[in-house]
């Protein structure tokens, strides 16, 4: 009896061809191996990322100013939106070398332009507002949350709701891409599509770790942020909903409701919201995120994006370079 064929989700090709005898073989049988495709990935976007801080601040002196400044700096969308942007203009041109290195198209590390303001990209933006306010939902009801008003009148309103709609859509864009577009894909070519997940969400909650203000509660909750738009990548096959949802979630939780975000304080928010009571509940100065309600609302959203997105669309797929030598 045959057993039923592998799902080609998720799965690196078939290796075909001799086994190296390096001690560290760079070349492998489907071409350069993941780990050095990586190294090259890293070395190109610090290189670039170094030289865009540079550019930005005036060189290495005005580098030492901002950095002694930026405790003081108020964390406004034009800020924001501005240092994302760049983040996400230098992830692009580094993922677009590797891609003219491997040879593979740029759509290939799960952002297709095709996919702006599509149903995943809106799905995910809906997801993530249902999220934080599902959470804060559940903590008003544990008296753990109050709205006294609004913080905004008029055309401000509107003004800022854009600003922030701006600012997030490329944070969104930045970590999504950073985290989940070429390291995911090549990683994934490496180990497999989750055990590069958790290996890169922990990354990415170990950069919130070094955040001064952020706690272990929150860390744990951003671990399985990254794990839930790991699936969201999976199940769509790109990036576009995560996109959204990172949209989405934050804007709701600092714009929206001017609830704190990673122990950010609010700037030009819509309504006047406070927290009180056990850190547990309201996360404190970090916010929502390091609520114990958090995780439960993530494998809620889990559940609803399952029922909705129930395929594996993700592909890996043959690295084209260096060519084998005949």
């Amino acid at each position: 009896m045959q057993s039923p064929p592998e799902n080609p989700a998720f799965t690196e090709p078939p290796r075909t061809g001799p086994k190296s005898s390096q001690k560290f073989p760079v070349a492998g049988p489907v071409g350069l191996r993941a780990g050095w495709r990586l190294l090259i990935f890293f070395a190109i976007f610090g290189l670039l990322f170094v030289a865009s801080v540079f550019l930005r601040f005036g060189g290495p002196r005005g580098v030492q100013n901002a950095y002694r400044n930026l405790g003081q700096t108020a964390h406004t969308p034009l800020f924001m939106g501005k240092s994302s942007a760049i983040a996400f203009l230098v992830v692009c041109l580094s993922t677009w070398i590797m891609s003219r290195i491997e040879r593979r198209k740029f759509s290939d590390y799960g952002l297709p332009f095709g996919g702006v303001l599509k149903k995943d990209f809106w799905f995910g933006c809906a997801l993530g507002f249902l999220g934080i306010g599902g959470t804060l939902l559940a903590i008003f009801l544990l008296h753990g949350c109050r709205i006294t008003g609004l913080a905004l009148h008029g055309t401000q309103i509107l003004s800022s709701s854009l600003a922030w709609v701006l600012a997030f859509l490329f944070v969104g864009l930045s970590e999504e891409f950073l985290f989940r577009g070429y390291m995911q894909y090549t990683l994934a070519c490496g180990i497999g599509f989750w055990p590069a997940a958790f290996v890169l969400s922990g990354l990415f909650g170990l950069g919130h770790v070094l955040n001064s203000r952020e706690n272990i509660v929150g860390s744990i909750s951003v671990v399985m942020f990254g794990l839930l738009l790991c699936l969201f990548l999976g199940r769509s096959g790109n990036l576009w909903c995560a996109v959204g949802f990172h949209l989405g979630y934050d804007w709701g939780q600092t714009f929206f409701f001017g609830v704190p975000d990673s122990g950010i304080v609010p700037y030009h928010n819509l309504l006047n919201s406070s927290l009180s009571g056990p850190k547990w509940l309201t996360g404190g100065i970090v916010g929502p995120e390091a609520s114990v309600l958090t995780p439960i609302a993530l494998l809620i959203v889990a559940a609803i994006f399952s029922r909705f997105y129930r395929e594996n669309r993700y592909r890996v797929g043959i690295s084209q370079w260096p060519k084998k030598v005949q």
